[in-house]
Parts: C-alpha cells; sequence; structure tokens
C-alpha cells in the first residue's frame, strides 16, 4: 500500500485537533500507518510507534517503543488516540485488551482501526473483526458512536479494508 493511501483511509477531522496530541500506533510494524497519522496530527504531536519489532523513523515526534501491546505493561503517557492498523486481529481477548487500553486514554480520545472486513480466521488474520462486530465490541465496552469511514480493496482479494473512528 502506498503512503497516500494509507493517508486517505485514516483521514478524518475529527483528529486534526488544534493543538498537539500524544497517540499510539499499536502493533505499528514498519510504520506505514504512522506516518500517515503523523501527516495529519497538529505539528508538536507525539505518536508512539509499538511493535515487538518497532521500524526506525526519522521524525523525532515518532518514538519507536519495543513491547507487546497486549501481554507488556505499557509505560506511555495518557493518550488522546490509539491507532491499531491491521493489529487487532491479532488480539485473542478483545474486550479485556479494551479494559487495559482504557487505562492509558484521557477522557476524550479516539480509536482508529483499519482490519479486513470478515469474520473468518485464516493463518494471517487469526481473529477477524468485521466492521459489524467492530461496532458491537466497541459499544459493549461503553463507546457512543463507531463510524465507518472509507473502504478498500484489499490486495489478497479475500475482502475489503475498512477503516473506523471510534469515539
Amino acid at each position: 500500500m502506498e503512503l497516500s493511501t494509507a493517508i486517505s483511509l485514516i483521514d478524518t477531522p475529527a483528529i486534526r485537533t488544534p493543538e498537539p496530541a500524544t497517540w499510539a500506533d499499536l502493533g505499528c510494524g514498519q510504520g506505514l500507518f504512522t506516518r500517515a497519522l503523523a501527516s495529519l496530527l497538529h505539528p508538536g504531536s507525539t505518536i508512539f510507534a509499538v511493535d515487538r519489532e518497532p521500524g526506525t523513523f526519522p521524525k523525532s515526534n515518532i518514538r519507536p517503543v519495543q513491547m507487546d501491546f497486549e501481554k507488556d505493561e505499557w509505560k506511555l503517557p495518557a493518550l488522546q488516540g490509539i491507532l491499531m492498523a491491521n493489529s487487532l486481529h491479532f488480539v485473542k481477548n478483545k474486550p479485556a485488551f479494551l479494559s487495559k487500553a482504557a487505562a492509558h486514554l484521557d477522557k476524550k480520545h479516539h480509536f482508529l482501526i483499519v482490519e479486513y472486513n470478515m469474520d473468518t480466521p485464516n493463518p494471517w488474520v487469526p481473529y477477524p473483526l468485521s466492521f459489524p462486530n467492530l461496532q458491537r465490541l466497541f459499544h459493549d465496552a461503553g463507546y457512543k458512536k463507531t463510524e465507518l469511514l472509507r473502504e478498500h480493496p484489499s490486495i489478497y482479494h479475500r475482502s475489503r479494508m475498512y477503516s473506523a473512528l471510534i469515539r
């Protein structure tokens, strides 16, 4: 995927705040969506790029953090947002994960999710989460609004990718 496509998938006025914000990209991999998010946030914002093997980033506002976001204790400041691009489908116990994340979030925060719109697992997507099931998951966790932002064809042709904003 090209950076411009990643940017268009997650771009929403809700994350374009008038002041710097602190976000974490959980399961950032090599950082495609981390860089996309960095291009959208207010200058001076900080993004913690979290992965078991995070990439390297030339921008000083992106800080690599080596950890397993599901199993390890988080040593992060209060966050205004969490981006999870193709990483939530690796979390088996999603309700427990959302409870863990809640301890690290500001009162007014956002989740920005990019996932495959499917519910049938495969070796690459072990715990899939279609958009209707994402809505149910966050509703059950007490969130008021889960908004579908965009869809994009998957290069694997199994299902479409979607992006969603949760508040």
